[in-house]
């Protein structure tokens, strides 16, 4: 079923041309989550190849409503960048082994499918923030940054849900809502910069080069919660 993965990035890749190309990449992401999901009976959300697929999907499920902004409609740019970008996560899945083991009794609640979900959402509204900040300096109209702080202000509500979920996942599994660990003291400070961020743009404050860097800087440390954390750190979180 991998080769799906591999269609689904040559489609978003060509989507910088065509929306509907775009729509077929994302179609082909979701039949593999589909398939894969049925195969297993359960939602893919463990290991780095199911979480790298998914983020994929997200990134262009997330995407999706942006290509028809008034401001993106005919921003070939945006498109190949949530293109590139889904394209590049659904790629590095490639190489990691699909296990097909079953979950472990800690997993096997409703609170870590939607903890994990929610948060690769947010993740991808966050890779979008940053794409459109992105093009705001290199020329872009002042209409991005509103796009790039709504962006951020859906994935930062995605995010506290997914915090709130984890929360209570943590409690049933561990008896307790929060362990000190790496990944989780990476989500607080991942949730602190964005609500930081979030107030200096309410405010008016920062300049808007200075936010557009932020928006950037913030899924920076996104992919470092992500990735940098599971990969350099020991943790009983782990991707």
């Amino acid at each position: 079923m991998k080769w799906l993965l591999v269609v689904s990035a040559i489609f978003y890749l060509f989507g910088s041309f065509r929306r509907p190309l775009f729509g077929a990449g994302l179609a082909a992401g979701v039949a593999y989550l589909a398939l894969r999901g049925v195969a297993l009976g359960r939602l893919p959300l463990v290991g780095p190849h199911d979480t790298l697929a998914f983020f994929s999907v997200a990134i262009g499920l997330m995407a999706l409503p942006f290509l028809f902004a008034p401001a993106l409609r005919d921003a070939a740019l945006f498109r190949w960048g949530a293109g590139c970008t889904a394209a590049l996560f659904g790629l590095l899945a490639l190489p990691f082994p699909s296990f097909a083991m079953p979950l472990p009794p800690v997993l096997r609640t409703l609170w870590f499918e939607l903890h994990v979900a929610l948060a690769f959402f947010a993740y991808a509204l966050f890779a979008i923030g940053a794409l459109l900040g992105g093009i705001f300096l290199a020329g872009g109209e002042r209409r991005l940054l509103d796009l790039q702080y709504r962006a951020a202000l859906v994935g930062y509500t995605f995010f506290s849900a997914s915090m709130v979920s984890g929360g209570i996942w943590g409690y049933y599994a561990w008896g307790t809502y929060w362990l000190w660990t790496p990944k989780e003291l990476w989500t607080s400070i991942l949730w602190l910069f964005y609500s930081f961020w979030l107030h200096l743009r309410l405010k008016g404050r920062g300049g808007e080069k200075g936010l557009a860097w932020a928006g950037i800087a913030g899924f920076a440390v996104a992919l470092f919660t992500y990735l940098g954390v599971s990969i350099l750190m020991k943790s009983s979180h782990s991707f």
